[in-house]
């Protein structure tokens, strides 16, 4: 009797002990909470774009709903660069889809290897991370899309997307949904006209907004056309309409005097202590670097840093080595060769840089920039810089 007590009782604490492990699983989400190969997900072609946007375009509200714009300009940018086109037309339909258009070679349209079967280029472009022309030098020897990710990324978080290329004198359309063909890649017609056309729909699932800022897209059009001289750029808003002409909002952006003119732009309304913007432009161990200033009597810094036409908005070695070089420079010139500084003076780099504008823009095969967004650059270049402008800004000479 005790015997079947004693038996009686460690079944009840196993039962207890067992039903306590259970809950604690269900409170781990899983067997004990363990780490195993169900753990394990495999995203397909763009999922992770949607399921993570903001590690791709940096937010899923203005900001990287105008990036979307951002990443197909670069790439028609980037044909502009390589001496393939002068012209990129952007526009805002009624319902917020854009459409970018570039006079360049399109995008290669025949048939690659693709894990064992044969797909369009394009649509591994458009439908395949970290796959695009910009790996190496010799398609594009300076471009701003490095990482294969852009266009695709546009379409992966896009409603809809419709690609049209203009190539050896056909033309060749698909369309996506989400990021997956919705067609199949065909040729449709014949053309004497050669370039791309991106038509697309931000995805109102994906973005908190889908309402596009003139004013903000204006902006960095402009200051693309100020980065590269004699490109001309148009942005056409449907959803409004000119006064005077009762056809749709349109601006054309076109600067022959490149930054020189992006420096006068921005000093507008403010009263130059020089007439002329002092310029630099050279190429220096790889390097093309174009440098423009001016002073104005006022006391805030405006400096805008560019690396292959992207803004690099936290600065890097670029502009680490312009400032290093402005400050030492007029340290130099005030004290040992105009004599305005004592021996023990020195002016700071907050003194140096009051009432200055400038925008320094470097463009380099393969720079390093930290993550997709392209905030700063990495690349060590920040001493070839900084003898460009210590030479060029050198009173002895």
């Amino acid at each position: 009797m005790k015997e079947a007590a004693i038996r009686s009782q460690e079944f009840v604490e196993e039962k207890q002990s067992s039903a306590k492990e259970t809950k604690q699983k269900k409170a781990n989400g899983g067997s004990n909470g363990e780490y195993t190969a169900d753990s394990i997900k495999a995203l397909e072609g763009l999922e992770a774009v949607r399921l993570r946007p903001a590690m791709y375009i940096g937010s899923t509200g203005e900001m990287g709903l105008h990036h979307l714009v951002y990443e197909v300009v670069d790439n028609s940018v980037d044909e502009a660069l390589a001496g393939h086109a002068d012209r990129i037309d952007v526009t805002i339909h009624i319902d917020n889809s854009i459409t970018v258009v570039d006079n360049g070679r399109g995008i290669p349209v025949d048939d690659m290897e693709y894990h064992g079967e044969k797909l369009p280029a394009a649509q591994v472009v458009l439908t395949v991370l970290h796959a695009g022309g910009k790996f190496d030098s010799s398609t594009y020897k300076v471009s701003g899309g490095l990482h294969g990710v852009g266009v695709s990324v546009v379409n992966g978080l896009s409603h809809q997307l419709d690609l049209e290329i203009w190539r050896d004198g056909f033309v060749w359309e698909q369309a996506y949904t989400k990021g997956v063909p919705s067609t199949t890649f065909k040729k449709t017609g014949t053309t004497k006209k050669r370039g791309t056309k991106v038509h697309f729909l931000p995805d109102k699932d994906i973005f908190t907004t889908i309402e596009y800022n003139y004013d903000t897209l204006a902006q960095r059009l402009r200051e693309l056309a100020f980065l590269n001289k004699g490109l001309t750029i148009t942005l056409t808003d449907e959803r409004a309409t000119d006064a005077k002409t009762g056809e749709a909002k349109h601006a054309e952006f076109k600067y022959t005097g490149g930054i020189a003119e992006f420096v006068k732009h921005l000093n507008r309304g403010k009263q130059a202590l020089h007439d002329r913007p002092i310029y630099m432009e050279a190429e220096r161990d790889g390097v093309e670097m174009e440098i423009a200033l001016q002073y104005n009597d006022g006391y805030s810094e405006s400096v805008f840093s560019f690396a292959n036409n992207i803004n690099t908005v936290d600065g890097g070695a670029h502009l680490s080595g312009f400032r290093t070089a402005l400050t030492r420079t007029i340290n130099y010139a005030g004290s040992k060769q105009l004599g305005l500084l004592k021996e023990s003076e020195s002016l700071s780099g907050d003194d140096v840089r009051e009432g200055l504008v400038a925008v320094v823009s470097v463009k380099l095969s393969q720079p390093q920039f930290e993550g997709q967004t392209k905030g700063k650059l990495n690349s060590d270049i920040a001493g070839t810089v900084q003898a460009f402008v210590n030479e060029r800004l050198d009173l002895s000479r």
